[in-house]
């Protein structure tokens, strides 16, 4: 009996094994088509802005895509739910003070809703330059390669919308016809050369990462024209950053309190991240944790649906941590500890700024001001390089730290100065 069920456990070994290579082959020739010499089931154009036409080759991904739309789930901070942050903190109203951001500022929403939310905004108005969509649109890399960036910046931001009608999708990360990873944004591959790097020489996990740095970076609109431009050419840390706006000359606004010559960061998530943080040094990439790989039956694929790790930590977390429940109880204590220190570094800025009016009020002179007011720059900018940043400070806690030490010790020294200027 013993020898008559041998042969029976080994074939149904043997059907297991080649129904499942069977459907890892099938898998294959459809989800990578492109890369492995496989005929399409369409050719997709070069820069072809419709993701809905990749996603005939590519169902799961663009299905996880379109998911992006109503992922507006709230985490403990942000999440991407659109709710106000100047309602949520109105300290930033007095930070922001003069400028739009002190108007409107809402968190952003999933990617499909980028055109949404960047023509809602309030901050738009007729003076808007194009240069406003760069990171919104899939219509853009055929834009950059026809109209030059220039152009496409100088552009009235009405004028260019009327040829943008496809939110964030294929074409800003991917290239037709191989599907590879690619730089799409000319100021991002601007600022690589700028540093000397080629991002063709990237591997692919680190351009599963650097993709991201298409939209995900701090930058400016450098003149007239308003071209986008990254300020990367002294490096990519908070003081490097500064010290290229100082030698630039760049300031976004004037703040009317302090008469501080300002500048706004942006969101710039990619620097944060590759400046030393555990999980950049252990080769994680952005797309490990934020577009986890899920399975549709016998597929493996990387999901679209780009939210925080947070609202799927079985998938994102899980996939290198055994123990999820203490990742997400060690990420809550991190973000906690951020937010305290964000917060106090908020109200030792807006001390800055009361002092500084307070002597301007008493009669102080600007020559005498000057160094109080560069502090308070020096000091916001800092505070909100982490502050415009996603993930509350998760994505590298000790630089986060670092920095925000930085800004609380610079504002509280303008604040020293200002009153010891006082009448």
């Amino acid at each position: 009996m013993k020898k008559s069920i041998v042969p029976i456990i080994v074939t149904a070994i043997i059907v297991i094994l080649t129904v499942a290579l069977v459907g890892t082959l099938f898998y294959l020739r459809n989800q990578t088509a492109q890369t492995r010499g496989v005929e399409p089931i369409v050719e997709i154009s070069a820069m072809e802005p419709d993701s809905s036409k990749w996603g005939i080759n590519f169902p799961n991904q663009y299905a996880t895509l379109l998911m992006t739309e109503k992922n507006n789930t709230r985490t403990k901070y942000n999440g991407s739910e659109p709710f106000s942050h100047l309602e949520n903190d109105p300290r930033l109203i007095t930070l922001f003070a003069g400028y739009p951001f002190s108007i409107d500022y809402n968190d952003d929403r999933g990617h499909w809703n980028a055109l949404i939310d960047v023509r809602a905004t309030k901050r738009v108005n007729e003076k808007t330059a194009g240069t406003c969509y760069s990171c919104k649109s899939s219509n853009n890399p055929s834009l950059w390669e026809n109209m030059g960036m220039a152009e496409y910046d100088k552009t009235p931001f009405a004028e260019l919308g009327a040829h943008i009608t496809n939110p964030i999708g294929c074409a800003n990360c991917h290239e037709a016809g191989t599907m590879r990873l690619i730089v799409t944004n000319p100021a991002l591959e601007t600022a690589l050369e700028d540093q000397g790097k080629d991002w063709t020489t990237f591997t692919r996990q680190e351009m599963r990462s650097l993709v991201c740095a298409n939209c995900h970076v701090e930058y400016y609109f450098e003149g007239e024209g308003k071209f986008l431009t990254l300020p990367w050419d002294k490096g990519t840390n908070i003081e490097q950053i500064s010290a290229y706006y100082e030698e630039d000359g760049f300031t976004d606004w004037t703040h009317p309190d302090s008469g501080a010559a300002m500048v706004k960061m942006q969101h710039p998530d990619y620097e944060l991240y590759v400046a030393g943080s555990t999980h950049y040094n252990a080769g994680v990439s952005c797309a490990d944790c934020h577009m986890p790989y899920t399975r549709d039956g016998s597929a493996k694929f990387s999901s679209h649906d780009v939210k925080s790790p947070l609202l799927d930590p079985e998938a994102s977390c899980g996939a290198c941590h055994t123990d999820v429940e203490y990742v997400i109880t060690r990420v809550e204590i991190i973000q906690d500890s951020v937010n305290q220190v964000l917060l106090s570094t908020e109200d030792a800025i807006i001390a800055a700024i009361e002092a500084i009016k307070a002597a301007d009020d008493a009669g102080v002179s600007d020559e005498r001001l000057a160094e109080a007011r560069d502090l308070h720059r020096e000091a916001q900018l800092r505070w909100d390089f982490v502050a415009a940043s996603n993930g509350m400070g998760f994505h590298n806690p000790e630089e986060i730290m670092r920095i925000l030490a930085g800004a609380s010790d610079l504002a509280r020294q303008a604040q020293i100065l200002a009153i010891q200027e006082l009448p």
